[in-house]
């Protein structure tokens, strides 16, 4: 998608009734109340949804109690520079590995993995790459204020090695259920805004890349 010769790329997975969710999470749900083609004034449609269908933001309430909510979210967290990183095998993403990959002074990461092919399946895919303890306590030591990844959890369905407590304590914001299946390896700007939700754990996003520089050059 270009505009004004900018090619945005949207890494947002569209919300329907087929989408996987979460096991337990209430799946996506459009109703129509109006529809102009039916002969009523204006189409007018009814939603119904759990807080982290689809790519969505999860804010420090989502695991720690009393800890600030959605409402909390400041737009530099999850606009600005980004690194989007591929892992093209295994089944989690190490400290080993991020050693390695991550680039001097980023504050922001994307995980591209098998996961974005999930989203052309009908229901949850339980084996999906996540990021292991040792990768979370890594992206805490290099001061990482966002950490997303193209599936609808961050951390491992073991509760014991769950990283979303982690990152959150931290002040790590976590963005999921990104699909980045058109997006090459490297640096960007990261555009990504969550609904303000009153008291929220978490809530939808609409999250897009850009050239490096791209906020930074922008006058209008």
């Amino acid at each position: 998608m270009e505009k004004d010769g900018i090619p945005w790329i949207d890494i947002s997975v569209a919300l329907r009734p087929e989408l996987p969710v979460w096991p337990g999470d209430p799946p996506f749900c459009l109703s129509r109340l109006g529809e102009v083609a039916a002969g009523d004034e204006a189409t007018v449609s009814g939603l119904s949804l759990g807080a982290h269908c689809g790519t969505h933001l999860d804010a420090p309430s989502h695991f720690i109690a009393g800890a600030p909510s959605i409402e909390s979210f400041l737009p530099h967290r999850a606009n600005g520079a980004v690194q989007v990183m591929e892992i093209a095998a295994g089944s989690e993403i190490d400290a080993p590995f991020l050693r390695r990959e991550v680039a001097p002074g980023c504050r922001r990461v994307l995980f591209k993995t098998r996961n974005s092919a999930f989203w052309n399946e009908a229901g949850f895919r339980s084996d999906y790459l996540y990021l292991a303890p040792d990768g979370a306590d890594f992206l805490i030591e290099q001061r990482i204020l966002l950490v997303g990844i193209d599936y609808l959890s961050i951390g491992s369905m073991q509760p014991e090695q769950d990283v979303h407590p982690r990152l959150l304590a931290a002040g790590v914001w976590i963005l999921e259920g990104l699909d980045l299946s058109r997006v090459r390896p490297g640096h960007y700007d990261l555009i990504c805004l969550p609904l303000r939700i009153g008291d929220g754990e978490a809530a939808p996003a609409r999250a897009f890349l850009a050239p490096p520089g791209t906020l930074r050059s922008r006058g209008d």
